[in-house]
């Protein structure tokens, strides 16, 4: 497993390096190409010169239009794609690489890059967060979340859901500036906007994939009564949030592959969803989509939420579903609240009993009554060990009688639900779908159209060894229904993407994990053997999710509750709150696992950040690590970035000749990650924390040093009189003498510092790698 692992990874680096593409910087006059073929959408920054001033957004968009060698191509389509009001100072325009190439002698082109997509990255979660409707709850005590607008980019909604009524839900802020698609026939106070984009074209924001009716229910869907998926998990579903207001912005799109239809998002539509949420005064952007290694000044994500901080909007979004590889993190970006995925105590259970008498726990949403549970024999096309047959891919079965049989199937290339199909189509009779070793232990309950079970990778490899050992080997499949205390729980989600980011300078990320396995919210179509996917439009439907899609709408909900407690605390200021409160330990006290690793195996800071979200104690941190959105820009010029890429981020002039750089480690961040090595033996970093708590507290450090490096806290207490006092620290990481650095070079060694009084505990993860 280590060496497909090492192997896996090795490629995926390797081919990183080939397709990361040169940054183009642009700087004059354009002359046209006239072949529309040649033409691709580029998305250019300019500067905005200190004499000019934009009276209308027709003004700025004529100013936009002047950079362009003209205003139409041959075929009489538009060039200017997007003119963008507040995500970025640019527009998003039709050129070819000549044009761009020619803009480099004009005054005011900071960069210009292509287009490209983003990946789409769902309840009883609430409950396990921790969140009930007493009156000594951070629920009660935020209204729900009541009057912040949440703002869900995304694939859309379904109109109609019962998730999106207004029941008891209060009219807009008067500071709301959004529009209705569909005007008042279909948004409420609930939903209180929506519009869709689409290469240059406004949209309706239907949703045609599922994903964003799921991530926005999430985020702040009503309460919903009789919820379940096929029968499984039944109960009152709701949002984080459920008294927020949802304001969804359209972006993702269906596209057709070899292997599935993939929701898309291409940058530009992405930029054009966030400048919009900004104009209309969202307060948290829930963002369940990304890229992985893109750089800072060339992601739109990281560049309209730059903008967002600015304006007090907290973005939150997803670490991407690459893991459990490392370095393939998505919006790492230090000012957006970067989410994990993990797992619940909550199963779908269905138990596998093999012709020996082992039984092995699964998981599938399909339980029907009156299933045959007798043995049945056993077939694995996947003994030919071919693509298609390991993976139980159309044509796979071809050549073996799996006639009232129960198929095996490897997870892979195409969905499950898909294996289902091929299996029923050549009358099996149920299916066990296998984890791979990268899968781990983490099992989607999925509503498969045939009698299923989906078991784990160690439970795959005992079945496969049974059946390689056993002559005419069979199996049963008893179905179990919901069970909840399952153990452990919570654990990091295999799927889950890991740090460390190769463009952030090494700041932990993700920042916190949240539950993101078999996410119960709503969904447009029915599911299951005999699904009708032309309900009408307020079709009571469900479908178990999973993703750190599915955990980046509850920390947005969370987000929203702790604004309307905390409406004078920064973007910052909230993100510290819920990384520094977050817990480490799952239900039976023990560190929480990695679902990629044997059980009783640590997560890594890189897998889950600070920890666990925990909406109350985020409610009441003690102290905040606090950060002014300018404090960011000092961090870019230390990252080495050129002045005109610094300027794309922060919208505006910048000369890092002139601004107190620093190195990534430097920025006020609730972790801590530093290099060292036999050239750099020690690293201190220097804090700041200010006084959120009770005005009159003595803090004192705890720490655990990390192995093989000396931890130094000074000073060692801090003692506060007042709120909103600030205190300045630094810890001094070093090597201890006679550790010979040669032997640690690469490895990550981990540790934690927190400052604690009697009521508050204050927990910064630390990463020491060796150079």
């Amino acid at each position: 497993m280590e060496i497909l692992h090492s192997i896996f990874y090795l490629l995926i680096s390797f081919s990183f390096f080939l397709s990361n593409p040169t940054l183009l910087l642009v700087h004059c006059q354009i002359q046209p190409i006239s072949n529309d073929t040649q033409m691709q959408v580029y998305i250019v920054h300019v500067q905005k010169p200190d004499s000019t001033s934009f009276r209308r957004f027709k003004d700025r968009k004529e100013w936009y239009a002047s950079f362009l060698p003209n205003t139409t191509l041959d075929s009489g389509k538009p060039r200017m794609v997007y003119a963008y009001r507040h995500a970025i100072s640019g527009f998003a325009a039709w050129l070819t690489s000549q044009e761009v190439e020619a803009m480099k002698s004009t005054d005011g082109v900071l960069v210009a890059y292509p287009d490209s997509e983003y990946d789409a990255q769902t309840t009883y979660t609430p409950q396990f967060l921790g969140l009930n409707a007493w009156e000594d709850g951070v629920w009660y005590d935020s209204q729900y979340g009541a009057g912040q607008v949440i703002g869900v980019i995304d694939s859309g909604f379904k109109p109609g859901h019962p998730s999106f009524r207004d029941t008891d839900v209060n009219p807009p802020p008067e500071t709301w500036n959004g529009s209705c698609y569909w005007k008042q026939s279909v948004c409420n106070n609930k939903l209180i906007g929506a519009v869709g984009y689409m290469s240059g074209r406004v949209v309706p924001p239907d949703d045609d994939s599922g994903h964003g009716t799921h991530t926005a229910s999430t985020a702040g869907g009503n309460f919903v009564d009789d919820a379940h998926v096929l029968g499984m998990a039944r109960g009152t579903a709701s949002g984080t949030a459920p008294k927020a207001h949802l304001a969804i912005y359209k972006v993702l799109h269906n596209n057709k592959t070899a292997t599935g239809t993939v929701a898309k998002a291409l940058d530009s539509d992405t930029l054009r969803g966030i400048d919009e949420a900004i104009r209309n005064h969202v307060n948290v952007l829930s963002m369940s989509l990304g890229k992985v290694k893109k750089p800072l000044y060339k992601n739109g994500i990281a560049i309209g939420s730059y903008v967002a901080i600015t304006k007090g909007i907290v973005p939150v979004a997803s670490a991407g579903n690459e893991g459990p590889y490392e370095s393939l993190i998505g919006n790492d970006a230090p000012w957006i609240l970067t989410v994990g995925a993990s797992t619940t105590d909550r199963r779908i259970r269905a138990i596998v009993k093999l012709g020996n008498g082992m039984e092995l726990f699964g998981e599938t949403a399909y339980q029907p009554e009156g299933f045959n549970s007798t043995q049945l024999p056993l077939v694995y096309p996947g003994v030919r060990k071919t693509r298609k047959t390991l993976n139980c891919m159309n044509g796979s079965m071809d050549t073996f009688d799996v006639k009232g049989k129960i198929v095996l199937c490897g997870v892979g290339q195409i969905s499950s639900t898909e294996k289902g199909e091929v299996v029923k189509a050549a009358g099996g009779a149920a299916m066990i779908v296998m984890n791979r070793p990268w899968n781990g232990s983490t099992t989607p309950a999925k509503p498969h159209i045939i009698p299923a079970a989906h078991v784990s990778f160690t439970d795959a490899w005992k079945i496969v060894t049974y059946f390689n050992s056993t002559p005419n080997g069979t199996a049963a499949i008893i179905f179990n229904g919901t069970r909840v205390g399952v153990r452990p729980a919570p654990s990091v989600a295999s799927f889950s993407s890991r740090g460390p980011s190769l463009m952030n300078g090494n700041i932990i990320k993700p920042d916190v994990i949240a539950p993101g396995v078999n996410v119960l919210a709503a969904w447009p179509f029915e599911v299951g053997p005999k699904p009708n996917h032309h309900l009408r439009a307020s079709s009571h439907t469900f479908n178990f999710n999973s993703g750190t899609s599915m955990a980046t709408p509850h920390v947005a909900g969370i987000v929203a509750m702790l604004r309307n407690n905390h409406p004078d605390w920064s973007p910052a200021a909230i993100k510290s709150a819920i990384m520094t409160t977050a817990y480490t330990v799952d239900a039976d006290r023990n560190p929480i696992g990695d679902d990629f690793n044997s059980t009783g195996t640590p997560a890594s800071a890189y897998a889950m950040g600070s920890g666990h979200v925990d909406p109350s104690a985020a409610n009441d941190p003690g102290l905040i690590y606090d950060l002014h959105h300018y404090d960011y820009i000092h961090y870019l010029c230390g990252m080495g970035f050129t002045d005109k890429q610094v300027g794309a981020i922060g919208g505006g002039s910048v000369q890092c000749s002139k601004v107190r750089a620093i190195s990534p480690e430097q920025l006020n961040y609730p972790s801590i990650a530093v290099y060292l090595s036999a050239n750099t033996t020690e690293v201190t970093v220097n804090r700041t924390v200010t006084n959120v708590g009770d005005a009159v507290t003595t803090y004192n450090v705890k720490y655990d040093e990390p192995e093989g490096v000396r931890v130094d806290v000074a000073p060692d207490r801090l003692q506060f009189s007042r709120s909103r006092q600030m205190k300045d620290f630094r810890v001094t990481l070093s090597i201890k003498p006679g550790r010979p650095t040669v032997r640690m070079a690469g490895q990550v060694f981990e540790g934690q510092m927190a400052w604690v009084s009697g009521k508050y505990y204050v927990r910064s993860p630390i990463a020491v790698t060796i150079q």
